[in-house]
């Protein structure tokens, strides 16, 4: 999950904080693997809402490694088979009938 936040991170407006405990520990994470540098609140910091768990996360930049990161993901390619392969047979055989059968209509006068 923490690729998805990442994503998200480098598509926004920087710096950004993240208050949700589960995004505080992915960025958290991110950091940690030098994908992102972040400055979380010190133990002292008034914003702290309980034991050692900060309040906030603030996410200043994504590295070049974080970036790389990025670049090497990839989506799924078009060679994969598709979700309904009988639709796909269906609609190509849709498309030969009619398109012989449009082969073999006569003309129609005034068309341009």
């Amino acid at each position: 999950m923490p690729r998805k936040l990442l994503r998200q991170i480098a598509a926004s407006h920087l710096p950004i904080t993240f208050y949700r405990p589960d995004d505080i520990e992915e960025v958290r994470m991110l950091c940690s693997e030098g994908m992102v540098i972040a400055l979380f609140p010190s133990a002292s910091d008034s914003r702290q809402l309980r034991g050692n768990a900060p309040a906030a996360a603030e996410v200043l930049a994504v590295t070049q490694k974080g970036l790389e990161d990025l670049a090497d993901f990839s989506y799924p390619s078009a060679s994969q088979e598709p979700a309904k392969p009988w639709l796909g047979a269906r609609i190509a055989s849709l498309v030969n009938t009619l398109g012989a059968d449009a082969r073999n209509a006569p003309a129609r006068a005034g068309r341009r």
